[in-house]
């Protein structure tokens, strides 16, 4: 059984990349960033109307280990699967080059949940991903 829960293609673009002609590692966060936000769309979730309603999750730390360079005009795949460790979502999230399905990167995203300012246990999130957690 596959176990990601949302997948994403994804293409390099050409300013994305260094000198060296490969996608600069900061980058890479951005790709993570824009699935988890492309997931939570899938499942009928706004992140600005979150915000609005004074639910902000918010990254707590995020671990990268690269591992296959991407380049210019690469299509890749961006996956993720999620457990609940106490109040922290920790999102798996891995990516792969379309051409090969070589493993480019793979990483785990910690999230945590401020409403109105304040760390706390979501129970509006432990509602919505319950179907998905791993």
């Amino acid at each position: 059984m596959d176990k990601y829960i949302y997948e994403l293609t994804l293409k390099v673009r050409d300013y994305e990349c260094d000198l060296q002609g490969i996608v600069n590692n900061a980058n890479y966060q951005h790709y993570l960033e824009h699935t988890r936000h492309e997931f939570l769309t899938s499942i009928g979730v706004s992140f600005s109307k979150l915000h609005e309603q004074g639910i902000d999750p918010v990254v707590a730390r995020i671990n990268m280990a690269f591992k296959t360079p991407l380049k210019s005009e690469d299509e890749f795949v961006s996956k993720l699967y999620l457990k609940k460790e106490g109040i922290k979502y920790v999102f798996y999230q891995d990516i792969f080059r379309k051409s090969d399905n070589k493993i480019v990167i793979k990483a785990t995203v910690e999230t945590v949940c401020l409403v109105n300012g304040r760390l706390t246990q979501s129970e509006l999130f432990d509602q919505i991903f319950s179907p998905y957690l791993a």
